[in-house]
């Protein structure tokens, strides 16, 4: 017993877990984990200088034998003078509700109670009674699952909760070494008959594959724990590093987009290239399923190899990454953006595009051509093409006639030379005749038959005007 106890208190003193005037509340379900942790605390509470409160939920999954457990604890928490609150959670109903995993509402609904507590109370910390044990089963159930760092750091010690920090003062001590030190104290406690059975994930692991590990080694728990703390230690650091590179490589635009510089994003370590993913990822999503995906973030870095041409992902809840030769843009997807309105175009009149504006009108019109650079006007004979002439967005198959080019060119080739960001190629205007004759893409290219300088059988002027 006088081992248990200094190692748990030399672990609460390496890892700063607590300090004098603390008010710590001790997650309590009335099994064994959690009732030698509430005997260990009682026992050193006026050594630690610190308050103890108990909390305790029922999630009324047991019925009668669950209400038990509750009064349980409570009977305790009187007897020893502990501050105890306790509820019951209708999981059951809230179940039959929303579906899903029962385990993730059970943990939701008692970990939203624990909070309102700590918030209630002036409570600055969570206490739970996870051991070596849970630590080993986290990992290689992360491992099993996806193999992400992430998963395969296990339980910190302690971690952000609520208005404070959750602890796990038994973090480097195994269950059979918790069962020990309860035994000793004449500690009783309620075992939960679910927990022997094969329903859960976790139990799976539990019955099943940590029997065999333990065969192997009986301190592969204890390695378990040394492994994960020495994964946070590294990812810590260089997760660092990634925040620090991180305003190097992307950037934030007013429009809550984000720009990332892909050569200077390929400059960086594999290490810090997938950090800055994820730092980039927890700006848009304050999701940790989508933020820990490996998938997502491996099809981003794949995204990311290249800075030639263009690229589109659809990520999830409605944004995109488009890859843009040199940069890659996260966004919110707009579908109101994709449609081109088919316009016809008048004569001797302007017509507004997005970001310019389009003139087609009489050569010989003077006050037209006032004021308006070489740069911007095309002359072109009228009979070379059936009016009306037309605004609408590209088709497959589009292709326009230019000089020196005995084939037509298509317009998507011409848009990849031109190095048009890949979104913005389906609502590019294109100007047609009623044969669907292509005389210009706007801005872009225009028809063999245009000219800058004004021959003798031009009787039509266009002009661009790409700063109205």
């Amino acid at each position: 017993m006088v081992s248990f106890e200094a190692n748990v208190q030399q672990f609460i003193l390496d890892e700063k877990l607590v300090e004098p005037g603390d008010r710590l509340l001790i997650a309590c379900s009335g099994g064994m984990d959690s009732m030698a942790l509430l005997h260990f605390f009682i026992k050193f509470q006026y050594n630690f200088k610190i308050q103890l409160f108990v909390t305790h939920v029922d999630h009324m999954l047991r019925g009668r034998i669950s209400e038990e457990d509750r009064h349980f604890v409570e009977s305790f928490c009187e007897k020893n003078n502990v501050p105890v609150f306790s509820t019951s959670i209708p999981i059951p109903n809230l179940i039959q509700k929303e579906g899903g995993n029962s385990q993730a509402i059970c943990r939701r609904e008692r970990y939203a109670f624990f909070s309102e507590i700590m918030e209630k109370n002036q409570i600055n910390k969570l206490v739970t009674a996870h051991h070596a044990d849970d630590q080993l089963e986290s990992i290689i159930m992360a491992l099993t699952k996806s193999g992400s760092i992430n998963g395969m750091k296990g339980m910190y010690a302690k971690r952000n909760f609520a208005n404070g920090t959750l602890i796990r003062p038994f973090l480097m001590v195994t269950k059979e070494e918790i069962k020990e030190y309860l035994v000793e104290m004449g500690g009783s406690y309620r075992e939960d008959a679910s927990n022997q059975k094969d329903d859960y994930t976790r139990n799976r692991f539990r019955h099943h594959i940590v029997p065999h590990l333990k065969k192997e080694n009986n301190n592969v728990s204890a390695h378990a724990v040394v492994f994960a703390k020495n994964l946070q230690q590294d990812d810590d650091v260089l997760n660092t590093i990634a925040e620090e590179r991180f305003p190097h490589i992307v950037s934030k635009n007013n429009n809550n987009s984000f720009v990332l510089k892909i050569p200077l994003f390929q400059n960086e370590a594999a290490a810090l290239q997938r950090r800055i993913i994820l730092i980039l990822l927890n700006y848009i999503y304050n999701n940790s399923n989508n933020v820990h995906s490996w998938t997502l973030t491996s099809s981003l870095l794949n995204l990311c190899k290249n800075d030639e041409g263009s690229a589109v992902i659809h990520l999830p809840n409605g944004f995109i990454a488009k890859q843009q030769y040199h940069e890659v843009v996260f966004e919110k997807y707009e579908t109101n953006s994709e449609a081109l309105l088919e316009a016809e175009v008048p004569i001797n009149k302007w017509t507004k595009l997005q970001g310019a504006r389009l003139y087609i009108g009489e050569a010989s019109n003077n006050l037209a051509l006032e004021n308006q650079s070489s740069s911007n006007l095309f002359y072109f004979n009228s009979q070379n093409f059936t009016p009306p002439l037309r605004i609408r967005a590209r088709k497959d198959g589009d292709r326009i006639s230019l000089k020196g080019m005995d084939a037509q060119k298509r317009l998507s080739r011409i848009f990849i030379d031109e190095k048009i960001p890949i979104h913005e190629r389906d609502t590019w205007p294109v100007l047609v005749d009623a044969k669907e004759e292509i005389l210009a893409l706007i801005g872009i290219r225009v028809n063999k038959d245009f000219s800058k300088i004004k021959r003798l059988t031009d009787d039509l002027v266009m002009i661009i005007d790409k700063e109205c």
